[in-house]
């Protein structure tokens, strides 16, 4: 596990030597800038009207966390299922291209460092996203009184999300030899993994028990929770599990290739 480190850092360095990871930032940065900017200024049009309709109850129960913060983070979840498998999808892909694989194989790294050194390569530019997310509730709180721990537990979940989307991304990546297949797989598990709440509700197999896994399943269910300030433990194992059992599908999927 030693070695995690350096192979960490080598990938990040490769992802900002190619014009990927400046895309993925600004066009982030950008649409995350409109998405707060149109949430904002949704709020404000409501609190006019409602003066202007002297609805003072309704007035007085809204508030920027349920009304701007929330709203924009989920905002924010959808533009994570594009931006994580344009970042991931070269991590195994493209040393399959470029016929390095071999030599990592073959080098005295483990399965594990390899894997987890992609991971944390993943990791660390979803850090990068969450950051440029998290600037902007913060210019609230020189304006308005947002809750902090609330606006907390909205980022922790965004970043969770976030995490769960490059274990898939790799694993997705360590498919194929294809960065294109590897984006459009790794995109089609994750909106599989986002609509599932809306499928459990149509009930298909007319089967309770088969809605409520559904919905435990999707990373949207435990989301929700996050942005409504409820940290709670059984969250935070779901995205332990999801993350552990990827990255075990992905180490098994590159330890294949030593056996072909």
């Amino acid at each position: 596990m030693k070695h995690v480190g350096s192979i960490a850092g080598r990938e990040v360095r490769a992802l900002f030597v190619s014009p990927v990871a400046y895309c993925v930032l600004s066009l982030f940065a950008i649409i995350a800038g409109f998405l707060f900017v149109a949430h904002v200024r949704a709020f404000d049009e409501w609190v006019i009207r409602y003066q202007q309709m002297q609805a003072f109850e309704q007035l007085s129960e809204l508030n920027l966390n349920d009304h701007v913060i929330m709203l924009f983070l989920q905002s924010m979840t959808v533009v994570l299922l594009f931006a994580v498998p344009a970042l991931t999808m070269g991590l195994f892909a493209a040393e399959k291209a470029n016929g390095t694989q071999e030599l990592l194989l073959t080098s005295p790294l483990t399965i594990w460092d390899i894997v987890l050194g992609k991971f944390f390569a993943g990791a660390i530019f979803v850090l990068l996203l969450g950051t440029i997310v998290g600037a902007f509730p913060a210019l609230l709180f020189a304006y308005g009184d947002p809750e902090p721990l609330r606006t907390l537990s909205g980022l922790l979940g965004l970043v969770l999300v976030g995490l769960t989307y490059v274990a898939i991304g790799v694993f997705a990546s360590s498919l194929t030899r294809s960065q294109i297949v590897a984006f459009l797989l790794s995109f089609a598990i994750l909106f599989v993994l986002f609509l599932l709440p809306a499928l459990a509700e149509l009930d298909l197999a007319g089967s309770a028990w088969l809605g409520d896994f559904l919905r435990w399943l999707s990373t949207e269910t435990h989301l929700q929770d996050l942005l409504k300030g409820l940290v709670d433990t059984q969250h935070l194992a779901y995205f332990a599990v999801m993350i552990a059992a990827f990255l075990v599908l992905t180490k098994a999927s590159v330890e294949s290739v030593r056996w072909r």
